[in-house]
């Protein structure tokens, strides 16, 4: 700090104390394109983190950044990435990655390469970003155009990998961002396989918010001589000073009234609400958009469309309400985030600085709510205790109603105001205003099949039940014996569809025949009894001759029964006659 003297006035000295600038990226080494892709972004000076991170991280040296959230820590390993990069136009690397950012969520994948990319523009460096929940064929088309940096979260990364569409023997550089949040998600396992198929000689950069013991571990094991970098107001957990932090003892049905009333306050910009589950989620989000505000919510039982199309109209200001869970509280970087609303008690320190660490960023002021009921009270005690934050007194944070002045005043909030928002006040267009793009998902049956998808295909139609036997009228009549041998045994195999017992019975078609007349060593029409053969041919007349009733049969069977055909009468044999009968 320098500090200043002023001319005494009155006898009294007053001191000023005025902040030294903080220096350029330029005075911190960083090439003249990037400097100039920052400043077509807004950004001229390096934060804390970034002013000691650039250094050593330009050199290629490894590195342990334990910052807040917030703090600008993106840039503090992005801009040594893009740097160092080779650029298109620069050199021939084949189009592999040359550098590798892990992640633990999507939405923290889209900011970081959003970034990224954006800091790389003059050099024209190509940025990807890998992540879950959407097709593989545009990221395996994105990968064979080339890519210098890849952002990615660890799962489709060990896909990608698997399926050899990714390799990362090219890759100089890797980042560990929010380490501790991916042990919390459980990847510290495939984050050990990735650093595994990595080239031996590389730069490695891990980030954290805070250190917990498996952290250090593997630091310890992938890291060469790390230095740690500690940017903030203090090495040990904690918020933003610019974050005005109250804290309410709510009952669970009034929270809904305090909340309307909250989301009035006067210069109110953007708003996260953070609930413990996804059905609370989704029920604030919709009776918020009952009293009439721009709410939509986003956790993780939505899709990756339905998720990112919040989260732009969200950035768009077409709705100024985001309704989240936990899964999304490290994901977000949303500039112009003034107010974050616990909804629900968090669970303990570390999430509660990760929610309120959405407001108050990059030196900007901010306000964090937190509604703690009856039953939350020993967590939030726990919370405050780790914390130091004092806020509340030994008896625990005021029982408080929608009706509580100290909410009004605390909060700036006009005294007129009610649970629903007015109608001349709802001026945002909403979540219906934005459009879900299709992310390129496959339906069933459109994978290298000519066939469409399953939504689009023809219903299939039941085969009915017809019969393909011939009738006598479609068929010659004289056959001879050979003939009639044929269409029995034609007309046995075609019988599969009907009934099993019939089946059973006609079985081998004309070599049965044969077979039963060669066997018997007697006359085959020995086996053609008259009262038979009318029965099979739907006759109740009685006896009769074979060889009447084999001709009887087959006319009634052509003009009444349509499913049997006749195999042509033979001229009065006795096989055509025992033929007639096995067929009816």
């Amino acid at each position: 700090m320098r500090i200043t003297e002023r001319a005494p006035q009155n006898s009294m000295t007053e001191i000023k104390n005025t902040p030294t600038l903080a220096p350029t990226f330029a005075e911190l080494g960083v090439r003249p394109e990037t400097v100039a892709s920052l400043a077509a972004m807004g950004i001229e000076r390096a934060f804390a983190i970034q002013e000691y991170a650039l250094p050593i991280a330009l050199r290629g040296g490894d590195m342990i950044g334990q910052a807040p959230t917030g703090t600008g820590k993106t840039f503090g390993f992005g801009i040594p990435l893009i740097d160092r990069a080779v650029a298109p136009g620069e050199g021939d690397t084949g189009g592999q990655p040359q550098a590798l950012v892990v992640v633990p969520t999507r939405e923290l994948g889209l900011q970081v390469a959003k970034d990224l990319a954006g800091a790389g523009k003059s050099r024209g460096v190509r940025v990807l970003a890998l992540y879950g929940g959407v097709a593989y064929e545009p990221q395996v088309e994105a990968l064979k155009a080339g890519v210098e940096i890849l952002v990615s979260t660890p799962g489709r990364l060990l896909d990608l990998c698997k399926q050899k569409h990714l390799k990362l023997d090219k890759v100089k550089a890797l980042v560990l961002d929010e380490a501790d949040r991916m042990l919390d998600l459980g990847f510290l396992d495939d984050v050990e396989k990735i650093l595994k198929m990595l080239p031996e000689e590389r730069q490695t950069m891990l980030f954290s918010a805070t250190m917990p013991d498996p952290i250090v571990t593997l630091s310890r094991r992938f890291l060469r001589t790390p230095v740690t970098v500690h940017a903030g107001h203090t090495t040990e957990p904690g918020v933003s000073p610019q974050t005005k932090q109250v804290v309410y003892r709510t009952h669970q049905l009034n929270k809904l009234e305090l909340l309307a009333r909250i989301l009035q306050a006067n210069g109110r910009g953007l708003t996260m609400i953070f609930t413990r589950t996804k059905r609370n989620a989704d029920r604030v989000s919709e009776d918020l958009d009952f009293r009439g505000f721009a709410a939509a919510a986003v956790h993780g039982d939505l899709g990756q469309g339905a998720r990112e199309r919040a989260l732009r109209a969200f950035r768009a200001g077409k709705i100024d309400v985001l309704v989240a869970t936990d899964v999304a509280a490290r994901g977000l970087d949303v500039s112009g985030v003034t107010h974050v609303i616990n909804y629900d008690c968090p669970d303990d320190a570390e999430t509660y600085v990760h929610r309120i660490g959405r407001t108050g960023r990059a030196g900007a002021t901010g306000v964090a709510a937190t509604f703690v009921d009856w039953e939350d009270m020993p967590r939030w005690r726990i919370v405050d205790k780790t914390l130091g934050l004092e806020l509340t007194g030994p008896d625990g944070p005021p029982e408080t109603y929608h009706t509580s002045p100290w909410v009004y005043t605390d909060l700036d909030i006009p005294t007129d105001v009610s649970g629903t928002l007015p109608s001349a006040q709802r001026s945002r267009a909403g979540l219906s205003a934005e459009v879900e793009e299709d992310l390129g998902g496959r339906s069933r049956g459109s994978r290298g099949s000519k066939r469409g998808p399953v939504a689009e295909a023809p219903p299939r139609e039941r085969a009915p039940r017809r019969r393909r036997r011939l009738t006598g009228d479609e068929e010659p009549a004289e056959q001879g014996e050979t003939g009639a041998a044929e269409t029995s045994a034609a007309g046995s195999d075609e019988s599969t569809s009907e009934g099993r017992g019939r089946r059973r019975r006609r079985r081998g078609g004309a070599s049965a025949v044969a077979a039963v007349t060669h066997e018997s060593g007697a006359p085959a029409v020995q086996f053609s009894d008259g009262s038979l053969t009318a029965q099979f041919s739907g006759s109740a007349d009685g006896p009769a001759e074979p060889a009447e009733a084999a001709e009887a049969g087959a006319s009634r069977s052509r003009s009444r029964r349509r499913r049997r055909r006749s195999g042509g009468r033979a001229e009065g044999g006795a096989e055509g006659a025992l033929e007639t009968s096995v067929e009816g």
